[in-house]
């Protein structure tokens, strides 16, 4: 009886554990992203992220498009804070299929940043 517990238990949360892994250590798509850095915040009830917004305009004047995007590391946080309001070029990973947000709200996670020469 103990066996056939440990099956219908065990074999779904291992199938679980082993999504996990994959969704968190292979990105769907990375690339970069331009803009004006307008907020960054940390957010969330039990599980703290930051959460941030990039203003992406292509000529002046024409209403900017807003990226949201979500920052795992305290460090790289640490590095935008001081850049609110300036261009920057943000590094991202896009993680699909996250089952909570209690790893982001959004699927595009930032691990690096620089300020962008004009």
């Amino acid at each position: 009886m103990g066996k056939i517990l440990a099956g219908l238990f065990g074999i779904p949360l291992a199938i679980a554990g082993l999504y996990l892994v994959v969704v968190l250590n292979y990105s769907y798509s990375e690339g970069d992203r331009a803009g004006y850095l307008q907020k960054l915040s940390e957010k969330g009830w039990l599980c703290k992220t930051h959460e941030g917004e990039l203003a992406m305009t292509t000529v002046p004047g024409v209403a900017p498009v807003l990226w949201d995007f979500t920052i795992w590391e305290s460090a790289v946080a640490s590095q935008v804070t001081p850049m609110l309001g300036k261009k920057v070029i943000l590094h991202y990973k896009e993680h699909r299929g996250l089952p909570t947000t209690c790893f982001g709200e959004t699927a595009y996670f930032v691990d690096r940043i620089e300020l962008a020469k004009d």
